[in-house]
């Protein structure tokens, strides 16, 4: 009894030391902490807090049809079955859309047309869309600098040089790098930090440094979205959630609701990853695209002729060799592509009118399968009837 004793009064303290220790980095208690960190990349969502996106009033119901998927696609210079890609790449939910019609329908078994799914960097893009609306309305231009918004950020270095369009264009240059850790033990670098955090404002203050002058290099950085998400909610003094239910989900004829994860309830929305909703009202987005940003229930577009073409158009080269403007891919010159880490894909094919959305729960580290994911995706797209 004396040695339980003296192991429970231990764990005690080493739990006590751990709460007070996350309580000072603003992360989450040590068990919500460990638990996020062991989670799959599609339950991960569930164990932070969220905003609630409430869909359409009067929802835009989807067409569907039938098509024939190839039994075979092309992978890393082979052929595999159609069925293989799918297990292989730890596909949840596939979905094909042709001159909006569902043609193509796959969900893993447990999973159904209103289960909620993770996005990650799909995010990104939704964070894209609600900028151009308030570029297009004035209340923001591409040249503002960040510190316009939040003069106490200022730090009399290059970061108030940071612009929106820095940002939208992954060239800002602020010093949080996407290494993303593959397990518990690399949850202290500043991206996991970032995704983990119940204070953005405390992240941003301790992560002011930066890695070159806005505008001057491209790469890849998650901290330019949640920037972004920054200046959305100052300008509109809302919750992202409210605004962009408001501005794009209902306008767009969402089905089911959708939520968005926070540092905190009634904080700010982790803009950079962390939107969760259902594959077909994902297949929505890909649509306003599809469709120049036309609204599915009548009001004005969603996406402006001016935003279009900002994302119609790429203005630096990133991963892989992709294109990339104002937080969508292009993976290929006839194509555009939202991405997010693990697996998640909302591929759009203009030409042929095609939207296929894929969501997946892959490890961080997959090796090459984004760039062989887009190139089946591609494939596939062309190969409309």
């Amino acid at each position: 009894m004396k040695i339980l004793r003296n192991t429970v009064i231990s764990l005690l303290v080493i739990y006590l030391f751990l709460f007070s220790f996350t309580r000072v980095i603003h992360y989450p208690e040590p068990i919500a902490a460990i638990r996020l960190g062991l989670a799959p990349a599609s339950k991960t969502p569930t164990l932070m807090p969220w905003h609630t996106i409430a869909p359409a009033t009067s929802p835009k119901a989807w067409a569907v049809g039938t098509e024939v998927i190839p039994t075979q696609v092309k992978w890393d210079g082979k052929e595999i079955s159609f069925d293989e890609f799918l297990t292989k790449t730890k596909s949840n939910v596939f979905l094909v859309i042709r001159d909006g019609v569902i043609t193509y329908e796959w969900y893993k078994k447990g999973v159904t047309q209103h289960t909620q799914l993770p996005s990650y960097s799909l995010a990104k893009t939704m964070t894209s869309l609600m900028i151009g609306q308030l570029i297009e309305k004035g209340k923001i231009k591409e040249t503002d600098t960040f510190v316009k918004f939040f003069p106490e950020y200022k730090t009399g270095t290059n970061f108030d040089n940071v612009t929106v369009q820095s940002l939208l264009d992954m060239q800002a240059g602020v010093g949080v790098v996407d290494d993303y850790p593959s397990g518990p033990s690399g949850w202290g670098v500043a991206i996991a930090q970032m995704y983990a955090t119940t204070d953005l404002n405390f992240f941003l203050e301790h992560n002011r440094k930066m890695s070159w002058d806005p505008g001057t290099q491209s790469e890849y950085r998650s901290i330019d979205t949640q920037m972004l998400g920054f200046i959305i909610k100052k300008v509109t003094g809302m919750r992202l959630a409210n605004y962009f239910s408001q501005n794009v989900w209902q306008p767009a004829g969402a089905e089911d609701s959708a939520y968005w994860n926070v540092d905190h309830v009634g904080g700010l929305e982790k803009t950079f990853c962390c939107f969760n909703a259902t594959a077909r009202d994902y297949a929505r987005i890909g649509s306003l695209i599809i469709n120049n940003g036309a609204s599915q229930i009548g009001t004005a577009n969603v996406i402006s002729a001016n935003w279009m073409k900002r994302l119609e158009n790429p203005v630096t080269t990133l991963d892989h060799g992709w294109g990339y403007s104002a937080q969508l891919w292009h993976p290929y010159a006839d194509s555009m592509m939202m991405m997010g880490l693990h697996g998640q894909y909302i591929f759009v094919h203009p030409s042929s009118h095609t939207v296929i959305v894929k969501l997946s729960d892959e490890p961080t580290d997959n090796g090459n399968f984004e760039e062989l994911t887009a190139s089946v995706l591609h494939d596939m797209a062309l190969e409309k009837n």
